[in-house]
């Protein structure tokens, strides 16, 4: 079966879907996905609180499709880094620069999945916490081949570690009011997230 085309009605519906979603980042990061209403959402995007309906059934349905979103974005693009034949950096190197980059041009998001994951519909939970844990999976892997030494368990939880380090973004790239410039937290942030993964453990 063919797929319908692509019509200029329906590009621009869903560019309008994704504009939702990428404003709903910013006022759910700000204001806790419980204090925003349907009205805020539709107004940063120009339209009714009750038009957002022609897009999402709920609001809850928006913070799936952010959440969810984000998700996929992390295990496909951990699993493209990796495939990536032509790169000779270690593929602990590659996650962690990969990872990086998301945490420093998603704060938001990640502020978001921090307060807001249990709002999420309850599908949608399930369906975040298992691509979550594939995407750990990539980097309990990925570390096996620096501490080959190490099991599972104490790789995930090196893994689990270094997420936390990266994912501080939001809150300790803020110093004195003002936003530590990304080149300046970027080698910090991986030279430190490496350091964690690797750290040997005392006898």
């Amino acid at each position: 079966m063919s797929e319908a085309p692509v019509t200029a009605r329906s590009a621009a519906k869903e560019e309008r879907r994704k504009a939702l979603v990428s404003h709903a980042a910013r006022l759910f990061a700000e204001s806790g996905f419980d204090k925003v209403s349907l009205e805020a959402l539709g107004a940063a995007v120009g339209m009714s609180g009750p038009a957002v309906y022609r897009h999402f059934p709920s609001k809850q349905a928006v913070l799936d499709e952010l959440l969810l979103g984000v998700s996929r974005t992390l295990l496909d693009g951990g699993r493209g880094v990796l495939d990536d034949a032509e790169d000779e950096t270690p593929a602990l190197n590659r996650l962690v620069a990969f990872h990086t980059d998301f945490a420093l041009s998603q704060p938001e998001v990640i502020r978001v999945q921090d307060r807001d994951l249990q709002a999420l519909s309850e599908p949608g939970r399930a369906q975040v916490r298992e691509l979550q844990r594939a995407y750990v999976e990539l980097w309990v892997d990925a570390l096996g081949l620096e501490l080959p030494s190490a099991d599972p368990r104490e790789r995930r939880l090196r893994v689990h570690a270094c997420f936390g380090l990266i994912n501080s973004t939001p809150h300790s790239l803020r110093e004195r009011g003002r936003t530590v410039p990304a080149r300046t937290a970027r080698p910090v942030l991986e030279t430190m997230a490496l350091a964690a993964l690797t750290a040997p453990l005392p006898d």
